[in-house]
């Protein structure tokens, strides 16, 4: 059976902000949520389903190669949620963190929730996402590229190993939730004891508490610095698109994770060459006795030069055709083409014996315009370079 649309799983349109998406995975996940549909396979595998959607459409980059290619395009990204309880532990804990423990807790009873399900500890704050911008040259999109950039964020610090404590002895269990990060609390209602599971307000969730801090980051496991980045660019990339570097943004505080590297990917603008999709356009004047007569022309194209043949009688508007000779599609093997066209460029500025050759020229019949049924028009043209 073919898979559902993401978007249409989560009933948000393809220009949905990231905020919509979420608030929309949430309610979709609220609805088929295990603990309110017990022993309902179908809720399951909606829920299942809604996990997979979100964790593509929630990430930049999974999300352009979603929108250009389909499914195909994020084969083998995804977690594949298809089934059993050790997937179910999952999706929580990757995407826990967007419901909120006072929700989980009251579903679960007590055991836990979202991203501390199973009583695991949330340990600092996760570090925020980077974007930087890259312009790449038509030469390095056709190709793909590996650059090193100089990124300036936050980094661990040295001194405390990111821990924030001035040294081991000067962290302590907190004292409100036993190490836990969680506090439980019962409340009876008409329907009998509830019991919630929220974050720690002593410790925020880390189950600790620092009583001297760092004196390097002042306590917060990290510093201001620069990290050298590796970027391995996919050949086909665009103006626009983004890729996301795992872990590559800003440090956490006190051992937080760290955010991601959003790298927005910028063009340069070739001299002689224009990008249209996939192709590589490029504009060639000829003069007129090279169009009556017919010559041989060097063009530049992504990959350097190449010649090609202008056969007598060559008129302007005439398109050539260098196949495959464009850009690679992204994580895909198609290809685009070059395409030449031909301007016979007419003088501006004649003498009196050029103007005199001309007019004795344009008395002949064979400089009158007898256009054949078989050539297209220029409308044609337009309709067969965008089909």
């Amino acid at each position: 059976m073919s898979k559902r649309d993401y978007y249409e799983i989560l009933g948000v349109s393809k220009g949905s902000s990231q905020d919509e998406i979420k608030k929309a995975y949430r309610k979709v996940a609220m609805q088929f949520h295990p603990d309110r549909n017990p022993g309902d396979k179908a809720a399951e595998e909606k829920f299942k389903e809604a996990a997979e959607a979100y964790e593509v459409l929630s990430d930049a980059d999974k999300r352009a190669q979603y929108d250009r290619f389909g499914h195909a395009g994020v084969q083998g990204n995804g977690r594949g949620f298809g089934g059993g309880q050790g997937n179910m532990e999952d999706i929580f804990s990757q995407f826990g963190d967007i419901f909120g423990d006072d929700i989980f807790g009251s579903f679960f009873g007590g055991g836990g929730g979202g991203g501390r399900r199973g009583g695991q500890r949330m340990r600092g704050v996760r570090g925020s996402n980077l974007r930087i911008k890259i312009k790449l040259t038509y030469e390095e999109i056709a190709k793909g590229v590996s650059k090193q950039v100089k990124v300036k964020k936050h980094v661990p610090c040295n001194t405390c190993q990111g821990s924030g404590a001035k040294d081991k002895s000067s962290v302590q269990t907190c004292g409100t939730c036993g190490g836990s990060g969680q506090v439980r609390r019962v409340s009876n209602t008409f329907l009998g004891q509830m019991q919630t599971v929220t974050t720690c307000p002593q410790c925020n969730g880390e189950g600790s508490t620092i009583t001297a801090k760092c004196g390097s980051c002042k306590g917060e496991g990290r510093v201001y610095g620069e990290e050298t980045v590796t970027l391995d660019i996919p050949a086909g990339v665009g103006e626009g698109m983004q890729l996301s570097l795992g872990g590559r943004g800003n440090a956490g505080e006190r051992g937080g994770p760290p955010g991601d590297l959003i790298v927005l990917i910028e063009e340069e603008q070739h001299k002689d060459l224009h990008r249209d999709g996939l192709n590589v356009a490029y504009e060639l004047h000829i003069t007129f006795p090279d169009a009556c007569f017919g010559t041989s022309v060097e063009v530049p194209t992504i990959d350097g030069k190449a010649r090609i043949k202008i056969p007598a009688g060559t008129q302007s508007g005439k398109i050539f055709r260098l196949k495959g000779k464009g850009f690679p599609g992204v994580n895909s093997y198609e290809k685009g083409d070059q395409l030449i066209y031909v301007n016979v460029w007419t003088p501006q500025n004649l003498s009196a014996e050029e103007k005199a050759q001309l007019e004795k020229m344009n008395s002949s019949p064979n400089f009158k315009p007898q256009p054949e049924k078989s050539d297209k028009s220029f409308f044609d043209k337009v309709r067969e370079m965008f089909s």
